[in-house]
């Protein structure tokens, strides 16, 4: 299984505690990188990478939101990669910084009829893909990233989080 340096920021109070973030989310991108190495032959450095997550609110995503893609509104996950990568390519030392509301992920979890914690795994297996180049610019590439996580995820014990929908670009 690939390594992963997961570094956590934790800025709104409303979260879990850093310990409980940290081993939820290693368990989840752990598998999520041992996932994508297995299944699709994604090569990882040799050295641990590195990758941010910084678990914030509504304000907070509004304002990276506004500033970084033109959007004035609260969103549930950003992702930024530290390197432009395209799936199956190899990452640096830093894959990048994934950026999570708190708010956004309760809101949508309750309308989901889904438990937080597992509306939680969605958006950083998401996010997480992003930082490798995946997207859902066009129905094709959201066919493909919808796929990835919904076989990341069944094999983390969670149901398709896209099942009756058609690919959301």
């Amino acid at each position: 299984m690939p390594e992963l340096d997961i570094q956590i920021s934790v800025e709104d109070e409303g979260w879990p505690d850093e310990p409980a973030l940290l081993a939820m989310s290693g368990k989840v991108l752990g598998a999520a990188a041992d996932f994508l190495a297995r299944e699709e032959k994604q090569p990882f450095p040799k050295t641990a990478p590195e990758l941010s997550l910084v678990f914030t609110n509504d304000a907070a995503i509004q304002e990276i939101n506004a500033e970084w893609r033109g959007k004035d509104k609260p969103t549930n996950v950003l992702s930024f990669p530290a390197f432009p990568l395209q799936p199956g390519g190899r990452p640096g030392p830093m894959l990048g910084d994934i950026v999570i509301a708190r708010e956004t992920v309760e809101r949508e979890a309750v309308e989901l009829d889904k438990t937080f914690s597992d509306h939680l795994t969605h958006l950083l297996v998401h996010g997480f893909l992003h930082l490798f180049g995946y997207d859902h610019m066009d129905t094709d590439e959201a066919e493909e990233m919808e796929g990835l996580e919904t076989r990341i995820l069944a094999g983390l014990g969670l149901s398709d989080p896209y099942a009756g929908q058609d690919p959301i670009v």
